[in-house]
């Protein structure tokens, strides 16, 4: 049995997969950069921020992380709640 890594391997040689890879990792980055701008700007801590969401700081954390590694997209709510922890809006739009 091959593990998730090998697959994920194989299939990031094919060109169309690996464009469609990396087109989603330039996206995550820039929400990332997004975020932890929001979060400096107005000056708080991850623990700060995860007191105003009404959850713990390892929480805020993975988040941040979660967007650096690529390994998990935070749902639509939850970044609404960083957001808005950090004084901020969250705007959608579709191109």
């Amino acid at each position: 049995m091959r593990t998730h890594e090998q697959i994920v391997e194989k299939l990031i040689s094919r060109p169309g997969v690996r464009a469609e890879v990396e087109r989603l990792e330039r996206e995550e980055f820039a929400l990332l950069d997004v975020l932890l701008k929001a979060r400096h700007e107005a000056g708080l801590s991850q623990a700060q921020v995860a007191k105003r969401m009404g959850t713990q700081a390892p929480a805020v954390a993975r988040l941040e992380r979660s967007l650096a590694t690529g390994k998990h997209s935070p749902s639509v709510a939850t970044l609404r709640k960083y957001v808005t922890a950090c004084g901020k809006r969250l705007v959608l739009s579709v191109a």
